[in-house]
Parts: C-alpha cells; sequence; structure tokens
C-alpha cells in the first residue's frame, strides 16, 4: 500500500471517531505514505467544519493530498462513468484519484468502488 484514498463513506467514518479508521491513518503516518482526499468525498462528507474536528484537521496535514475536480480528472471521471454504466461522480473520482497514486480505498461501499474498478484494493469499514 502506498497511502490511503478517502471515500465520502470514510471520511464520514473518520468523523464518528472509527478506531480502524484512526489504526490505517496512524500506519499511514508511521510508514511517510501520504492520505488523498477527493474534494467530491469531501463535499459528501463536509457538513459543519467547526464540529468535524477530525476531519479538519486531516485536510489540514502536510501529508495530504486535496484534489479537486478539475478538467482532466473530469473528463476521466466521465469516460470511467460510461465504461462503466454507472452515475456515481463522487466514487468515479474516488477511483481516478486511486488509480492515479496507487493507494488502496477507504471506504463504506466497497460493491460501488469495485464495480468502477475491480482490481483497485479496497478497504472496507
Amino acid at each position: 500500500m502506498t497511502g490511503l484514498t478517502f471515500d465520502a463513506g470514510g471520511l464520514i467514518a473518520l468523523d464518528r471517531n472509527d478506531r480502524r479508521v484512526i489504526a490505517l491513518l496512524a500506519r499511514t503516518a508511521e510508514q511517510s505514505q501520504r492520505v488523498t482526499i477527493p474534494a467530491t468525498a469531501l463535499a459528501q462528507a463536509m457538513r459543519n467544519p467547526a464540529r468535524q474536528a477530525r476531519l479538519s484537521r486531516l485536510i489540514r496535514q502536510p501529508d495530504t493530498d486535496l484534489v479537486p475536480l478539475d478538467g482532466p480528472d473530469a473528463t476521466a471521471v466521465g469516460l470511467l462513468l460510461s465504461q462503466t454504466r454507472t452515475s456515481d461522480i463522487a466514487d468515479a473520482h474516488v477511483v481516478i484519484c486511486a488509480q492515479r497514486t496507487g493507494q488502496a480505498v477507504i471506504t463504506s461501499d466497497p460493491g460501488d468502488i469495485a464495480r468502477l474498478d475491480p482490481e483497485l484494493q479496497l478497504v472496507a469499514i
């Protein structure tokens, strides 16, 4: 594993103090690996930054990459959705980010992510 990419469910689990997610983040930090948060997943999870301290802290860490949905990624997301005949933009953005970085995906819905790329390493929480 070269780090972690979070989907919205993974971010929500962190926000709810899920010990499995906290342990995965600790191991990632110990191994000097990066954390990727697609902005689309963050948009699904962030509701009140003042009350979501764990999530707000994670996105400010120097080893966390917050990835915007820019033009090239938007095109890649659209192509992936077309190829897989699915429609969830945020899940597809998570997959594109994980493919690019070679990271495992922290997800609460591994079926949706696996439908987009069955080869990705998934950590179901």
